[in-house]
């Protein structure tokens, strides 16, 4: 019964990731989810709405307290009536900052709800694009932020504001159809300037946002090779290079700045213009007796207010517009990235045998496979060494077959059941892999160990002693709990590798891939290498290698040749290498000077 529940709450679980994740292809503006998460934010944008409508409403005191008290207290000179007006107006007031401060209070939340919301599936969504295009499109959490940024602060106020305009206007021209002509006239207007704005800034915009990824980009690596850089003499360059990159962005930030600036000063010089026209044309509505004072002035804080939400909409457009594209770049990720297949059945654990059938990798937009055809087997337990010259796609075929890498073509199978058929926890748990550049996470030798999860003491300590870094690391200030810094920079190369190589032990896996896995090891370190093989090989792992030290081979059983992505020969460790040494000497006598 308990299995069943389990099973029944993991199918809901599923259902809910897939509905959140096909969210992303509704088109909604600003992204937002549909059911239920829509539900949740258009409760919340129904709050900020309904305090809009009640902030907007309540500055319709300031003109009509002025409207009565030029038109009946300073006529009739009742001293109890201004109190009254008075009283009513001050109580008006403190309600609408009170539902002033409640807006901005559901603002900021929405914008935590909207981070909150989207930055997960957005992560996930980054997270499987690197695996094949490069951490480059991390940047786009930086358009998360932008985005929350713009949706939670005031820059959105104007919007929610804006749908009261043109209920102003109408109370202008109830109090003289000239001055609502004159306001209307003055709202196109402005809304002429705004959608002018609108189109110098996405002129302005367009590829800045590529640019700056691309700067912060260089920048970062400038600053993680930093012995590089200086040991090479490359500062100059480098700095020059950078500056010119930063040259070309304040140039384009200007430019849209000040097309903006010029903008934002006619709109305003506009807006103040016709306040005072309106005065002016009420004093002579007045002098006429078709107006009355009170209206004069009633009918200019409405303009006033009227125009506001066009005015302040103009000054954070340049927020809208960069929130806009951010979230444009945003949506087409997540359109890209599939969510609404649901987990696979849960298989059980596997032996570790290993098919690879056809295997044909591609990369977009190159025309030459990186691999073609590569087909071979391994049984459980049994060990392979990946040989081959630079560019030959060892480190491709290693990345396909631990799965952070899908085939164009060709199957990989463990236990016969394709990799894309495991769950992807499951699949995590029965592959090990130490990539061919070592890269650690900030933290404690215990958490990268762990894989940044929760561990039981003794599964840390047995994959550690598994790649023969148990004492090494007692060795360190602090043990498993020594902090090894941002990418391990406080540890030696030889240290990192041992590291990741526990690592990639750590909690029995049954198919471990090792992509030149000696490459910053001494004679010790190597020995404790071939030691973790021979345990793991014994245990019933299957292990694949890529490697070319002859001192290695001691710990295969089978060999393959890869040569420009084409598997070349494929068998027992013994004849493959029989077959090279027999090959070699018939090149050296090929090439023996011939004596006449």
């Amino acid at each position: 019964m308990g299995r069943r529940a389990t099973g029944i709450a993991d199918t809901n679980a599923n259902e809910q990731r897939r509905r959140d994740g096909s969210a992303w292809m509704s088109g909604k503006p600003f992204g937002l989810p549909p059911l239920p998460m829509l539900r949740r934010a258009r409760y919340g944008l129904c709050v900020v709405a309904a305090f809009s409508a009640m902030i907007n409403l309540l500055i319709l005191v300031s003109p009509l307290y002025m409207l009565q008290v030029y038109d009946r207290v300073l006529t009739s000179f009742r001293v109890e009536t201004l109190l009254y007006l008075s009283l009513i107006a001050v109580i008006s007031i403190m309600t609408l900052g009170v539902f002033d401060v409640l807006r901005g209070v559901a603002v900021s939340r929405l914008g935590r709800w909207w981070d909150e919301t989207v930055r997960p599936a957005l992560f996930a969504a980054a997270l499987s694009r690197a695996q094949r295009h490069g951490p480059q499109v991390g940047a786009v959490l930086n358009d998360l932020q932008t985005v929350r940024g713009f949706v939670g602060s005031a820059n959105i106020m104007p919007f929610f504001d804006a749908p009261w305009t043109p209920l102003f206007l109408g109370l202008i021209f109830l109090l003289h159809p000239v001055l609502g002509m004159l306001a209307v006239a003055s709202g196109l207007t402005l809304l002429a300037l705004a959608v002018i704005g609108d189109r110098l800034a996405r002129a302005a915009q367009k590829g800045v946002a590529a640019e700056v990824a691309a700067s912060n980009a260089f920048c970062t690596a400038a600053l993680r090779n930093a012995d590089v850089v200086y040991a090479m003499g490359m500062g100059t360059t480098v700095s020059r290079l950078y500056q010119n990159r930063q040259h070309k962005l304040n140039v384009a930030g200007a430019a849209g700045g000040e097309r903006s600036a010029i903008i934002t000063g006619v709109s305003r010089t506009i807006r103040i213009g016709v306040q005072i026209a309106v005065l002016g044309l009420g004093a002579w509505l007045v002098l006429n007796r078709e107006l009355t004072g009170g209206g004069m002035i009633a009918a200019s804080i409405i303009l006033g207010r009227a125009l506001a939400p066009i005015e302040q909409g103009m000054g954070s457009w340049r927020a809208f517009i960069a929130a806009r594209e951010a979230q444009g770049r945003i949506s087409a990720l997540m359109r890209d990235e599939p969510h609404d297949a649901p987990d696979p059945v849960a298989l059980p654990a596997p032996t570790g045998q290993l098919t690879v059938e056809n295997l044909t990798m591609v990369f977009p937009g190159q025309d030459k496979p990186v691999l073609r055809r590569v087909t071979f087997r391994l049984d459980a337990g049994q060990v392979l060494a990946v040989i081959g010259p630079s560019a030959a796609g060892k480190s491709a075929l290693c990345r396909l077959m631990v799965g952070t890498w899908r085939p164009t073509g060709g199957h990989i199978r463990l236990d016969d059941a394709e990799l894309g058929a495991w769950r992807e926890a499951d699949r995590a748990k029965y592959i090990g892999y130490l990539p061919q550049a070592i890269e650690l996470f900030g933290g404690t030798v215990r958490q990268n160990i762990a894989r940044l999860g929760h561990a039981e003491d003794s599964a840390i300590i047995a994959a550690a002693q598994m790649a023969g870094c148990h004492e090494t690391i007692l060795r360190l200030p602090r043990g498993y709990d020594t902090e090894i810094g941002e990418g391990g920079c406080y540890l030696s190369g030889g240290q990192r590798q041992r590291i990741a190589l526990a690592r990639g032990l750590f909690g029995d896996p049954r198919l471990i891939v090792l992509d030149e896995p000696n490459a910053n090891l001494d004679q010790d370190g190597e020995a404790a290498l071939l030691a973790a093989i021979a345990k793991v090989r014994n245990a019933g792992a299957t292990v694949v290698l890529v490697n070319h030290r002859h001192t290695m081979m001691q710990a295969v059983d089978k060999i393959a040749i890869l040569r420009d992505g084409i598997l070349e020969n494929f068998g027992a460790r013994d004849s493959v290498l029989a077959q090279m040494q027999a090959a070699s000497q018939k090149h050296i006598k090929l090439v023996e000077p011939q004596h006449g």
